[in-house]
């Protein structure tokens, strides 16, 4: 982690490493698609995935199945990443 002096109460702030998104692709239900996620998210699902015991593209499409249709699959997968973070 970087760590950098904020301007604002002299509060240090832990930066994660930062990196352009990556494209990966995954098959659900068959079909091949490409997601672009920061590597932090990439990480964050690959560790939930094992933690239940399933592969990084089962749980995608585990997420992908249960999002609304008007969110896109890369937000989606971000939002779950938040999600578990919180818990």
């Amino acid at each position: 982690m970087r760590r950098i002096a904020a301007r604002m109460a002299n509060r240090v702030i832990d930066l994660p490493p930062m990196t352009p998104p990556l494209k990966r692709s995954v098959t659900i239900d068959g079909h091949r698609t490409s997601v672009s996620l920061e590597e932090a998210f990439w990480r964050g699902i690959g560790d939930a995935a094992k933690a239940r015991g399933i592969t990084r593209a089962q749980l995608i499409g585990h997420i992908d199945h249960a999002r609304p249709p008007e969110v896109g699959l890369a937000t989606a997968l971000r939002l779950f990443v938040v999600a578990e973070l919180r818990r």
